[in-house]
């Protein structure tokens, strides 16, 4: 097979994979207004701490659960909340899971769930906004604030449901929370990054 001939193949195979993307949507007045239900097989929970100064350690939880009711034309409106299944936490260690999930650290058993309630959203920007809200974690609820970004909408071309997706990032102390075990060894500030997809029914 000579070069034309490869590049032409390389060509033909992936035309299909462009017209799917132009499906994607990336202009959040066009979102469909409506309530909406997290999609768990691809969204995505994870944290991440200091490790003792000397590395970022990382975390993540599946099996996500929520809604989200949205107007793309009266975003204040916009209200949603998700739930975490604590024991769900992965590290790729399964030593560290087990320490994780036990009364030590995140006590999955009394606690077995993680939840955000959003209370308040403000528009940052063309595709961006503030979302504040309550987050319940180890038995303890406090406001918390999430930066997010639309990332697209669209139909989904192999589940053939209509999807919007964001990402979000925010920042607390564990130590809030009640789970202080090795604090300041183990780092007190956290990353949440989240990325979600929501699908109508």
């Amino acid at each position: 097979m000579n070069f034309t001939t490869l590049a032409l193949t390389s060509a033909l195979a992936l035309a299909p994979i462009a017209a799917l993307a132009q499906n994607v949507d990336t202009n959040p007045a066009d979102v469909k207004a409506g309530t909406y239900q997290v999609e768990p097989t691809h969204t995505r929970v994870l944290f991440a701490v200091s490790h003792m100064g000397f590395t970022t350690w990382y975390g993540n939880f599946t099996g996500v659960s929520g809604s989200l009711t949205l107007d793309p034309k009266a975003l204040a409106k916009t209200s949603f909340d998700i739930t975490i299944p604590a024991n769900s936490v992965t590290t790729t260690n399964t030593t560290l899971d087990g320490e994780l999930n036990s009364p030590e650290w995140f006590d999955t058993a009394k606690y077995p769930t993680i939840t955000f309630k959003s209370e308040k959203v403000v528009r940052t920007g063309h595709d961006t906004a503030l979302v504040t809200g309550e987050l319940t974690f180890h038995g303890v609820t406090r406001p918390e604030t999430l930066k997010v970004k639309f990332n697209a909408s669209g139909v989904n071309p192999i589940s053939k449901q209509y999807t919007i997706g964001f990402d979000a990032t925010g920042e607390l102390k564990r130590s809030d929370f009640n789970q202080k075990t090795y604090v300041p060894l183990i780092g007190d500030d956290v990353t949440l990054i989240i990325s979600a997809a929501f699908v109508q029914p």
